[in-house]
């Protein structure tokens, strides 16, 4: 396992580090994003830097992307191998629960093209749908 979590990180030229292998072996069980916080609640002696740190350098090298899903906390979740450090592919829905607070990605739910007017970039798109989820009993 560790050398899979190893050549992961090669992959995305990621050099790897003890917690950088932590943290991406910690993000790869979870079925939902993460905060900063969550991963400083698991890793109780881990300094916060280095955690944060090791969070915007995985999405720096496509490894994660973040979720602003109006929480207050930015969430993180593992990108699809797709994803490289020039572009991110995640143009996916996300999903907040309002009764378990957790955010999951609905990766074969699209984002619709938004076609802007003459003169306007998109930089980033962000789609948060939000509700009950099928757990909670939605």
């Amino acid at each position: 396992m560790l050398q899979d979590l190893d050549k992961t990180l090669h992959q995305k030229g990621v050099r790897p580090t003890a917690m950088r292998l932590l943290v991406l072996d910690y993000l790869l069980k979870q079925s939902a994003a993460v905060s900063l916080s969550d991963l400083e609640t698991y890793f109780l002696r881990a300094d916060r830097i280095t955690l944060y740190r090791s969070l915007k350098t995985f999405e720096e090298k496509g490894l994660v992307h973040s979720i602003d899903d109006g929480s207050g906390a930015v969430k993180y979740a593992l990108c699809p191998d797709s994803c490289n450090p020039q572009e991110h592919h995640d143009l996916h829905v996300h999903f907040f629960c309002n009764q378990c607070q957790e955010t999951l990605c609905l990766p074969s739910t699209r984002i619709p093209e938004v076609t802007l007017p003459t003169g306007f970039k998109t930089e980033e798109v962000n789609l948060v749908v939000k509700g009950i989820c099928s757990t909670c009993g939605g």
